[in-house]
């Protein structure tokens, strides 16, 4: 035999038909569990011709893409070229490279952004039916994607992007709502406009209660807002001038411990404050700090935090650490941006890039649907990297015996289960 490489193996090519991702037939099954594929042939218009290629021969393949760890539009190839995999899930044609750039940019400027919308309110609606709590938290965060685009514009980061605003629903991880934004518009604009969204998207039976959010949302319309629909806040407060002379009334300071009733180095105190436009009082929470640099160009002695909220039945340490977690939502971006691509854009024009989003947030929703509902309640604190990481990248031999088709694993035995049982869940989910 002649020597190919320094180990002692030959490479050939094999006819048998093998997926190295088997992992993705368990995803494919939740998109038809959740109705997906009935929701785009609802939603999205049909083709122009007869020689066309339907909406879902499109999305499909792309949100295989993306929920395998694909990061550009030509990783498509890598779900083209698995015969055993587009076998498995009848996925009889995809579409080119070329003919996707071209959709996406169609889809843009007509049904594709508001169909995609009504397919994630239909995701969200799904999951919650099946859950018990009845009131929400919101968390509103908003994120930079940088991008050397022709529509990109800058950023507070002095870079060149996109700054689009999430709400997240805090207690299952579900994007509840959102906005592609130009990387020019400030978060706070039309702060308002963007929480009534967020209300009409909820599910029915299910509402809003608490929102939490950074200092963006600190504004006179938002809490008087608040006010009128009767909801819970902690939102980070800007120390303008009012604010400072608000912290100069705090008498009651103590020290601010953990839950678990460790020190923590610092102390908490409230003040009442109004802001010129706010129809009622509000309770400032404040936290500070020794300034460890204080000199010359910090001459301060005290370094401090402060939220505004209404939670009057709270203690003040209580209100902080409720506020604070609202840093899961910042865990959520990094999922929807690191973990399924959406940090990097795909074209120069601005609607097809926020459609590409709303289907970035469609995998990401229908994720997260698979954690909560098809899953064991250990996988839901794993990111899509782990799941990929067990669950997609298994080997897989596909064998026809008559009429049957066999998907063998090349796995130990927990995984066979594992598989079975999320298939068996899709199958009995109604």
């Amino acid at each position: 035999m002649i020597q190919q490489g320094i180990l002692p193996f030959k490479l050939e090519i094999t006819e048998e038909e093998i997926t190295p991702r088997s992992g993705l037939v368990l995803y494919a099954e939740v998109l038809r569990a959740l109705k997906v594929k009935q929701g785009v042939e609802r939603y999205f218009p049909e083709s122009g011709s007869n020689r066309g290629y339907e909406a879902w021969c499109f999305i499909e393949p792309l949100l295989m893409m993306l929920y395998g760890g694909g990061r550009h539009i030509e990783d498509i190839r890598e779900i083209r070229d698995d015969e055993a995999l587009r076998n498995l899930l009848g996925m009889d044609e995809i579409p080119s490279l070329s003919t996707y750039g071209d959709w996406l940019f169609r889809q843009g400027k007509v049904e594709g952004l508001e169909a995609t919308e009504r397919i994630n309110g239909e995701v969200v609606g799904r999951v919650s039916q099946r859950e018990k709590e009845k009131d929400y938290t919101l968390d509103v965060d908003a994120t930079v994607i940088e991008a050397e685009k022709k529509s990109a514009q800058w950023t507070y980061k002095k870079v060149r992007g996109y700054q689009p605003i999430l709400g997240f629903i805090a207690e299952n991880g579900l994007c509840l709502a959102y906005e592609f934004r130009g990387g020019s518009v400030p978060a706070h604009a039309k702060a308002v406009e963007f929480l009534e969204k967020c209300e009409e998207s909820c599910p029915e039976g299910k509402r809003i209660a608490y929102i939490r959010s950074d200092s963006a949302f600190y504004q006179a319309a938002v809490i008087n807002w608040c006010k009128e629909k009767n909801k819970k806040y902690t939102i980070t407060a800007d120390k303008d001038e009012a604010v400072k002379a608000a912290i100069t009334t705090v008498v009651d300071w103590k020290k601010l411990r953990t839950p678990e009733g460790r020190e923590t180095g610092r102390e908490v105190g409230t003040a009442v404050h109004i802001m010129n436009e706010t129809k009622e009082a509000f309770l400032l929470v404040v936290q500070r700090w020794k300034n460890e640099q204080m000199d010359l160009f910090s001459p301060e002695e005290w370094c401090y935090q402060v939220i505004a909220t209404n939670f009057d039945e709270l203690e003040a340490e209580e209100v902080v650490w409720w506020h604070n977690q609202r840093g899961q939502a910042e865990n959520f971006l990094k999922e929807l941006k690191i973990g399924f691509g959406m940090e990097q854009m795909v074209s120069g024009d601005f609607l097809a890039n926020a459609f590409y989003f709303s289907l970035g947030i469609l995998v990401y929703n229908t994720t997260q649907a698979q954690k909560l509902l098809f899953m064991g309640k250990s996988w839901r604190r794993h990111t899509i990297a782990t799941i990929r990481w067990r669950l997609v990248a298994v080997a897989g031999k596909v064998v026809r015996h008559g009429r049957q088709v066999i998907l063998k694993l090349v796995a130990p035995l927990e995984k066979l289960e594992i598989f079975l049982q999320v298939r068996r869940r899709c199958l009995g989910f109604g």
